[in-house]
Order: structure tokens, then sequence, then C-alpha cells
């Protein structure tokens, strides 16, 4: 999977804030009953409305890897809409074809 460069510099700069904020996100996914696919859906949401081209883009890679097809994730970025905001939207509509396109052209 793609990891942008800041992300790999902070994970060898700062290895044990890094190991402990990965915890922190294991320990948030088995606290609930959302299935895998489902939570990486709702991360893509909140990325979304956090206007997050990096977190879009991550979630939406986590999301076709945990089975989610690329009309479930459009169908995501289409539900930001009327709760983010068009311009917010489609932003994350040109991250998701940029993410989606790649895994097409594979």
């Amino acid at each position: 999977m793609y990891l942008p460069k800041t992300y790999e510099d902070f994970k060898k700069k700062f290895p044990k804030i890094f190991e402990d904020y990965r915890q922190l996100g294991k320990s948030c996914r088995k606290e609930g009953p959302l299935n895998e696919k489902c939570q990486d859906l709702v991360k893509l949401g909140i990325a979304i409305g956090a206007n997050s081209r990096g977190a879009v883009m991550s979630s939406i890679r986590k999301a076709l890897a945990s089975g989610a097809t690329p009309e479930e994730i459009l169908h995501v970025v289409l539900l930001s809409l009327t709760t983010t905001g068009f311009p917010n939207m489609i932003a994350a509509m040109g991250w998701a074809d940029e993410v989606l396109g790649k895994q097409i052209q594979k």
C-alpha cells in the first residue's frame, strides 16, 4: 500500500508515538460491532468532512482492500454533498477518481 514520504519520515523520527497512535487506531476498531469494510467507509466519510486529501485517498485504498466496490466508495462521496457542501464533495470526487483510476489501470 502506498504511504506518503512524510508518513514514513514521521514513523522513523518518532517510532514510539507512531506505535502508540497505531495501537489506538487498532483499539478503536476492535471496540465496536462494525465490520472492517463498514469502518473503512465511515472513516472515508470522516476524511471527506475534514477535507483531507491524504486521508480521503488513504481511506479509499483501505476501503478497496477491505472489499468495498468503487460504486460504494462513490456513494459515500455523494452522501457528503448535503453535509459538507458541493466544493468539498467535488474535491473528494476528484481524489476518489485519482485512486480509483489507478486501481482500474492495474
